[in-house]
């Protein structure tokens, strides 16, 4: 966080290319702007202005921007937080730069671009597809919903804003807790600094308003790494002051960067100290056994589809999440705002981060999802509410991982590659079945009565023995890998439906809610009642569009009394 930014979302002007003449025409110099848009919103969605269900490939955007004199002397960044999917960006119709990939955010130096004084022209030219090569997790391409796919999201879907930096400057900080050895770890990327020797960079510590830490580095190359001891100066027990679920302490960091005396770039931010592990068949938080209680997250909204309708519409979710005795989230095919990832760490909500699926096979899959997948992995490392990576779900874009050695191979690669990056949280490869190299077993299963799921379940080897299957279709491993001794998760069940809805849930729906809790407490209850299984993860929040088994509404109405959910979870 910098004190140095301008927001940008609001009214942009917007108009439909499906000719796809624009770039030809040249809209970035003479814009034929035939209506206006709210961003972030996409089209799609009543909340943008529009509301076109209709898939549009192309799509313009936009607006003008006076900058402040006091900015002369800086750099000029253009950020987004995400654009579906093709986005080529222009100033003032020079060409700033492109990014391919819905979920990860970008950036451009637009300084040179700019005029300092008078009106500058930002221009989005954004391509979609209907491929299913790309990665788009639950957007439908066929141009209709159907099962669990639900209206595409095409254009700008997050935030965007602008961001004025001294030419030397902190780029990135990655912070890496060791609760063990009681320090924090930095690894600081900087710009600018070349032909520079009087840098110096200082950091401070705080916890609950209280400095803990001070020191100063010097810099003379791009990177630079220190590890930091924390313990002394905090008050009360060392583990009292961990970061979980039901303490979720954050210790302040400010970073200041100085040439000489000259202070040229402050940075806010924040990390917990938590400890994710694994040791014999258990999940460890801190050292210490954690038993999971987590629920599907989708992320949709009536009025604005994925994009958040604001940020207490985030809180309010996260909110909703503990009040029914969950402690964390599996955020389902979809990569969320920053500010939900940032809420998680300050109230305690341990998540699940998802990429969104693509569903060919193909080299041209291949390279744009592990691409995006690595800038995600990247972005969201310092979050400590994550504490599990999952890059693929139900073997969506990978269907033929029981026996096809390339997609098994994909699989494997993708695991190394997380565990390159980030080394200390656990990676499934495939949740729900046909596993190759995973840190954890997770198994799905909509079985509707709560005895045939102990029946299935309460025998390990039933599962996890060789070529081991957990239902009458799927195995929990593909072809050549087998049980290692993972933790085991029934990652989905439930997804009860009532007979009122009009739309689709698992199993036969119920009629009211003495029923639902009956179903509900005997499907969790034989869960909780397998002494190896380690957690679990209903299916769903709230309702979405056609598919009506969330616990709460798609307006975020409660359907069942939050307390009695409470109750079986905590039972």
């Amino acid at each position: 966080m910098r004190s140095e930014w301008l927001d940008l979302n609001g009214e942009w002007d917007f108009i439909f290319d499906d000719a796809g003449i624009g770039a030809k025409e040249r809209w970035m110099d003479t814009f034929p702007a035939a209506q206006k848009i709210i961003v972030p919103f996409t089209y799609e969605t009543r909340a943008s202005g529009i509301g076109e269900e209709k898939f549009h490939p192309l799509v313009w955007y936009r607006r003008t921007l006076t900058l402040s004199p006091e900015t002369a002397e800086k750099r000029t960044f253009l950020h987004f937080e995400g654009v579906d999917y093709h986005a080529s960006c222009w100033v003032n119709g020079k060409f700033a730069g492109e990014h391919e990939g819905a979920y990860a955010r970008f950036s451009f130096d637009i300084t040179d671009l700019l005029h300092r004084s008078g009106e500058n022209i930002i221009t989005v030219r954004v391509q979609d597809s209907d491929s299913c090569m790309q990665p788009r997790g639950k957007q439908r391409w066929a141009g209709r919903n159907h099962d669990g796919f639900y209206d595409q999201t095409t254009g700008i879907w997050k935030n965007v804003w602008i961001e004025h930096v001294h030419a030397t400057r902190v780029d990135t900080v990655k912070m890496t807790p060791d609760i063990d050895r009681q320090m924090i770890r930095f690894d600081f990327r900087f710009s600018g600094t070349d032909g520079k020797r009087d840098l110096f960079l200082e950091t401070e510590i705080s916890f609950q308003g209280e400095r803990i830490r001070k020191f100063s580095l010097s810099v003379d190359s791009p990177w630079l790494t220190a590890e930091i001891g924390i313990m002394n100066g905090i008050n009360g027990p060392w583990l009292q002051n961990l970061w979980s679920p039901g303490n979720p302490n954050l210790f302040d960091v400010e970073f200041v960067l100085y040439e000489g005396e000259r202070e040229i770039d402050r940075v806010g931010s924040y990390f917990g100290m938590r400890k994710i592990s694994i040791k014999e068949g258990q999940i460890l938080l801190n050292n210490i056994p954690l038993y999971q209680r987590l629920i599907l997250d989708q992320g949709y909204w009536r009025e604005t589809h994925l994009t958040p309708p604001s940020e207490e519409a985030l809180i309010e979710d996260i909110e909703a999440i503990a009040s029914m005795g969950y402690n964390g989230l599996r955020k389902h095919m979809k990569i969320e705002d920053a500010r939900f990832l940032y809420w998680c760490d300050v109230k305690g909500m341990l998540v699940w981060s998802e990429m969104a699926a693509a569903y060919e096979y193909s080299d041209e899959a291949v390279e744009r999802f592990s691409k995006e997948w690595l800038e995600v992995v990247r972005q969201q490392y310092n979050h400590p509410c994550i504490i599990t990576w999952v890059p693929f779900n139900e073997s969506w874009g990978i269907q033929n991982i029981i026996h096809d050695v390339r997609q098994q191979q994909f699989t494997v690669s993708l695991y190394h590659l997380t565990k390159a990056l980030d080394p200390y949280r656990p990676v499934i490869t495939n949740d729900g079945w046909e596993h190759t190299v995973s840190d954890i077993l997770t198994l799905h299963d909509y079985t509707g009565q709560g005895e045939q799921l102990y029946v299935t379940y309460r025998e390990k080897d039933s599962i996890t023995g060789s070529r081991g299957t957990y239902n009458e279709w799927k195995y929990a491993f593909a072809e050549g890998y087998s049980y290692q001794g993972q933790p085991i998760i029934i990652s989905e069940y439930g997804g009860i439906a009532f007979k009122s809805e009009q739309g689709w849930g698992y199993g036969d729906p119920v009629e009211h809610e003495e029923a639902f809790l009956e179903r509900f407490g005997s499907l969790t209850g034989a869960i909780k009642a397998i002494p190896f299984i380690t957690g679990y993860c209903y299916t769903q929040l709230t309702d979405v569009q056609h598919e009506m088994n969330g616990l709460l509404t798609e307006d975020r109405k409660p359907k069942v009394t939050p307390d009695k959910i409470r109750d079986i979870n905590l039972k």
